[in-house]
């Protein structure tokens, strides 16, 4: 399987915007907006001669054994490899040696590392697309620094703050200026469940906000459609919140979510959630429900975040 989606390099110098689609093997809705924004872009300067892109959008798939098979993953979750002590195992060691998902940060990096020392960008914006198992609500987690949640926030999405204190390994710890000696930002983006039609929709008008954002495309030539799509869908939705809590899964602990929740559900101290091989998992404070997992493959059952008061 190709591991570059697309490419498309503007006229002018400006950032590399590299965009994951199926860091998750699982959710293809990132890698058939990215499809359709290289289209797009391609076809932008034929109805519109004045458009001009600064820069160069890289879409690039994450997990290609996982995705090739509908997978989350094949042994170990991408998501939660991205650590230093992996990445330089990856990098010091024969992809024949290495897991699977260690392959494939191998070969993510080989061609990242190359695109960068051949286009020298003026900056770099890493923008991961997922989708969750659940219904119910989009948003964006951004990497810990003032330009991702700036970013974040002018996707239109829901901002979570401080869920990277409660896990570790992803793509947001590891794209960081330290790791790469350039001005680097990085924000996720959940665009819905799986395998609704709209989650294709909801990510490419957040490529197309992003591109905005950091000034690859000018205002006028983004359409009002792509900020109306992500506004309404999240419009009754809390727009910044924090994390409360994540409950991790333990192999062998046969973990089954309780059916019917969504994204965003209020849940009282004490509710009923699950039930693993110790007995029911109940909510340890109040709070809104976040990524209830209805797959098999997993390391968190579900997170629970509060609403920050003023926005």
């Amino acid at each position: 399987m190709d591991r570059i989606i697309g490419r498309y390099t503007g006229a002018e110098k400006g950032p590399l915007i590299i965009a994951f689609g199926a860091m998750h093997g699982n959710e293809p809705a990132g890698v058939k907006a990215l499809e359709a924004m290289i289209t797009a872009l391609e076809n932008e300067p034929k109805h519109n001669p004045d458009f001009i892109c600064q820069g160069r959008l890289l879409g690039l798939i994450g997990n290609t054994k996982a995705f090739a098979k509908g997978v989350r993953f094949i042994e170990k979750d991408l998501n939660r490899q991205w650590t230093l002590p992996n990445v330089e195992r990856a990098k010091n060691t024969p992809l024949q040696d290495l897991e699977p998902e260690l392959q494939e940060i191998k070969e993510l990096l080989e061609i990242i590392e190359q695109e960068i020392e051949t286009y020298d960008p003026t900056r770099i914006i890493v923008l991961d697309l997922h989708t969750t198992t659940a219904y119910g609500g989009i948003f964006t987690l951004p990497a810990r620094d003032p330009d991702s949640e700036r970013i974040a926030l002018e996707l239109h999405a829901p901002v979570i703050k401080g869920l990277l204190e409660g896990i570790s390994g992803t793509s947001l710890h590891y794209f960081v200026q330290e790791n790469f000696k350039r001005k680097i930002s990085a924000v996720t983006f959940e665009s819905g469940q799986h395998q609704e039609a709209l989650s294709v929709n909801r990510a490419i008008s957040a490529i197309t906000n992003c591109l905005r954002t950091v000034q690859c495309v000018k205002e006028d030539d983004v359409e009002n459609k792509h900020d109306q799509i992500l506004i309404e869908y999240s419009a009754k939705l809390p727009k910044l919140s924090k994390l409360l809590y994540v409950h991790p899964i333990a192999p062998g602990d046969n973990f089954v979510m309780h059916p019917g929740f969504k994204n965003f559900q209020a849940v009282k101290k004490g509710e009923l959630l699950a039930h693993d091989r110790h007995g029911e998992i109940k909510a340890k404070s109040d709070g809104l429900l976040l990524m209830p997992l209805y797959q098999k493959q997993g390391e968190d059952g579900f997170f629970l975040i509060q609403h920050i008061e003023g926005y």
